[in-house]
């Protein structure tokens, strides 16, 4: 299966996600793809692997189908995926030097930050958090050897939107990576690489599954270059790599991502709008809204605003979790990007170092019904539990 952005450029988004990364099985004809559980595969008779696959931590069928998918949905030359998002960010880190030094968004995701803070110091790797909304913040915080830039747009939990090509300049003038975690936005609504990043990453647990029902990550790289050979050597020793059911469940969901992504933006829109004209509610973080300090930079940027949203109550802790627990519909529970929808109390998994506001609640809008989300959400903000 042969990756890249060409095979489906005349196509529109909706037709390439139903199509991209397989063909009908050439042994069978079936128009699913069929799921490669196999570890090993049969040496030819001069000892090599003329099918290409030779050992499933190597290299496996299904995993190569889905590689090529999210490279084409990507507009990239190439594609990995592995195990987890985090093992997809691991793997970026792994592949820089001792002494290297990262630039991070002030408002990462906790995973990665709690990964660079408690892990690669013994690698004697340093990283930086800054304000990745103020390019000028994120040319102070480079240091010669700055190697990296990770960012997110939008962020988790308060969803800032971050200049891609911009910080891509940064980065090219300093010499560093420049990777974007865009797994809130998707290959539809955001094209990282087309802005000048050199890798887009997802945690494809989320939005491209879309079913809460499987573990992945994937890294697509703009060139298939001495960059994506460092980090494959360390996706094929490291051995974190995606399981084949996990694979086949992924190019699954990818096959409806066109029509989920627009009910979740266009929910997450209704529900934006209610909660800021809410008396219950202090703060909103939604790109969609005319508010949010960086609407028109994600008017630009993005195709579509999204399905994920944050917003604060006063009463810190305490009144989060009240209006939490009081919810019937939306279900409380960390992850995202699922047909359901979800909330969680973010201060309270990310630990002592968080930033985030203790009042702060992050909510996945899924597919359902936006006026019966609307109406738990109203139904939450009565009187105090007794």
């Amino acid at each position: 299966m042969t990756a890249g952005p060409d095979r489906y450029n005349n196509q529109s988004a909706e037709t390439r996600v139903v199509h991209t990364g397989w063909e009908p099985d050439a042994l069978t004809g079936s128009i699913s793809p069929p799921v490669h559980f196999s570890s090993t595969f049969q040496r030819d008779l001069d000892g090599g692997y003329d099918a290409g696959f030779s050992y499933a931590r190597e290299n496996n069928p299904t995993r190569a189908m889905l590689e090529a998918a999210i490279a084409e949905l990507e507009s990239a030359e190439h594609a990995l995926c592995f195990s987890s998002g985090m093992a997809a960010i691991t793997a970026v880190v792994q592949a820089m030097s001792a002494g290297d030094h990262a630039v991070v968004s002030d408002d990462a995701y906790h995973g990665t930050t709690t990964m660079l803070r408690d892990v690669f110091p013994r690698w004697n790797f340093e990283f930086t958090q800054a304000d990745l909304t103020n390019p000028d913040a994120v040319r102070k915080a480079v240091r010669p050897n700055t190697r990296l830039i990770w960012i997110e747009t939008p962020t988790n939990p308060r969803v800032k939107v971050a200049d891609i090509a911009a910080l891509a300049q940064i980065g090219r003038d300093a010499g560093a990576v420049v990777a974007v975690d865009n797994t809130w936005a998707t290959p539809l609504l955001q094209s990282p690489l087309d802005l000048g990043a050199d890798i887009a990453m997802h945690a494809t647990t989320k939005y491209l599954g879309g079913h809460s029902d499987l573990l992945g990550g994937a890294l697509a790289f703009r060139e298939n270059n001495e960059l994506a050979a460092r980090i494959a050597q360390v996706q094929k020793l490291c051995g974190a790599v995606a399981a084949p059911f996990d694979c086949w469940l992924t190019l699954r969901g990818i096959r409806t991502l066109a029509v989920r992504m627009p009910k979740h933006c266009e929910n997450a829109q209704a529900v934006a709008e209610f909660l800021e004209s809410h008396a219950g509610v202090e703060r909103i973080h939604y790109p969609g809204l005319a508010s949010h300090p960086q609407h028109e930079l994600a008017q630009r940027q993005m195709k579509a605003f999204g399905g994920m949203l944050s917003f604060e109550v006063p009463g810190g802790r305490e009144r989060a979790f009240e209006v939490a627990n009081r919810l019937r519909l939306i279900k409380r529970a960390t992850s995202l990007g699922g047909v359901e929808s979800l909330i969680e109390h973010r201060a309270s998994i990310e630990g002592p170092h968080t930033p985030t506001p203790e009042g702060l609640l992050r909510m996945s809008v899924g597919i359902e019904s936006a006026a019966d989300l609307i109406a738990d959400l109203d139904g939450s903000f009565g009187e105090t539990l007794g």
